[in-house]
């Protein structure tokens, strides 16, 4: 690196954000993780002695996966190579393995290629990187948010060890910030910063574990005040409000957050919490959900979990929908509060669920069988010449309004597939149906262990 590279390389390291500028350079600096890099962990031997694997680093935002990227290779002497999936392409992928090839060859250096985000990379890219892997021409390592189970191919993952990182704790975070604040080189120090009491734990608070934006948002608050005459910059509380003007919630719409906050409110629904429900339904929509398939999976649950215990649910998760389409948003998301309360404290019945995946199943598994006659209309003189419509009871001319005769095909009489819980209006259903079958003196033996 010449002169004039170096004078850039010192402007870009003074221009780079704090988060980046306070990237630790070894272990000893490193904050958290201790279950993966602490003394005598597996990793930490293989990157002692050299011989580090493939890996996947799987971890929320801003636990530190592209900063033990750096150490790893630093530590390992290892010529680094960093991408991002978002916008690299198989050309990048090439260029970085005849690079590492020369390298192998010629001054035996290994190259450790870093894939930042690598759960965007398509199955055609990260098949691109397997045989370099795989015949030791490179070693990756990856970065994901997302369960590698699901989005990285299997043949790679196989050839990777998968690493979870934790989330920082409040005491990591404020570790951090307090090396940010003291760091006289690449921190804060020169500012002669001072954070009060109650700014310092909102900071953590709002940062969501999450490093960086703690960071980023204490360089922005430390710009925005003015020293005062003992030439101390003091952070007030409002200042951090300022700075950060919204938790980082932990959520993709289209990743791992995603499903796991929508089976969370559908669990919570379903074991009859209102409280834990209205959190997960609250978390999706503060983080920017669409509330349409909020509403589209609460119409779902009203019929799946509450069925008939409570046919009114239906008819609430619609109306949600409704308030929803009709007066947008934030107005609507009391609407879908209101429905996902409802939802949590009614009666729940999973009879109509199981009724239509035994009707499914047996549909599936059965040929067609053919309408009764009486069951079909004589629209013209051939159909009634034929039988259709013969011997139909109908049920208006029949005390109580029913009569028996048979609805199912020849070859599934006898079939129960509704059998309604002792939960809510399905009480109501139950007994409705005894009596029709006592009148007839003919009760069903579906029915009979509930008498």
């Amino acid at each position: 690196m010449d002169m004039f590279e170096q004078k850039a390389e010192e402007i870009k390291r003074k221009e780079a954000p704090l988060a980046t500028r306070m990237r630790p350079t070894s272990f000893s600096d490193f904050v958290g993780q201790e279950h993966l890099i602490g003394p005598g962990r597996v990793l930490r031997k293989a990157i002692d002695t050299g011989k580090v694997p493939s890996v996947i680093l799987w971890g929320p935002p801003g636990s530190g996966k592209t900063t033990m990227a750096y150490i790893i290779a630093d530590a390992t002497e290892s010529h680094f190579e960093a991408i991002s999936a978002v916008s690299a392409g198989v050309a990048d992928l090439r260029r970085i393995i005849e690079g590492a090839n020369d390298r192998r060859k010629n001054i035996q250096q290994q190259t450790i290629l870093f894939i930042d985000e690598i759960h965007r990379f398509n199955k055609a890219q990260q098949d691109a990187v397997l045989p370099y892997v795989e015949d030791g021409t490179i070693i990756l390592i990856g970065a994901t948010t997302e369960n590698p189970s699901f989005e990285v191919v299997s043949p790679l993952l196989s050839r990777c060890q998968v690493l979870a990182l934790n989330p920082l704790t409040d005491d990591e975070i404020q570790l951090i910030i307090t090396r940010a604040m003291r760091d006289m080189i690449r921190g804060l120090g020169v500012f002669n910063v001072e954070l009060e009491e109650d700014a310092l734990k909102h900071l953590i608070t709002m940062s969501n574990n999450d490093a960086r934006v703690a960071l980023n948002a204490l360089e922005m608050a430390a710009l925005a005040t003015p020293p005062d005459p003992d030439g101390k910059r003091r952070i007030p509380l409002a200042t951090i409000e300022d700075a950060v003007q919204h938790r980082a919630l932990r959520y993709d719409k289209a990743g791992d957050s995603h499903y796991d906050t929508i089976s969370a409110l559908h669990k919570s629904m379903r074991g009859s919490d209102p409280d834990a429900s209205l959190y997960w339904l609250a978390r999706m929509l503060e983080a920017g959900e669409d509330p349409l398939y909020i509403a589209r999976r609460l119409v779902r649950f009203a019929s799946e979990d509450v069925g008939m215990a409570d046919p009114q649910a239906l008819v609430v998760a619609m109306a949600a929908q409704q308030a929803v389409h009709f007066i947008g948003m934030p107005e609507g998301n009391l609407a879908l509060a209101q429905a996902t309360v409802y939802l949590a404290t009614a009666p729940k019945s999973n009879s109509l669920y199981q009724a239509y995946n035994k009707v499914q199943e047996e549909i599936k598994q059965r040929t067609a069988e053919s309408v009764p006659l009486h069951l079909r209309n004589p629209v013209t003189p051939l159909m009634k010449e034929t039988g259709y419509g013969q011997g139909y009871k109908y049920a208006h001319d029949y005390p109580g309004h029913f009569v028996q005769q048979q609805n199912l095909p020849d070859g599934l009489q006898g079939k129960r597939y509704y059998n309604p819980s002792d939960q809510g209006y399905e009480k109501k259903i139950i007994a409705r149906l005894k009596a029709w079958w006592r009148d007839l003196g003919k009760p069903p033996e579906a029915r009979d262990e509930e008498d």
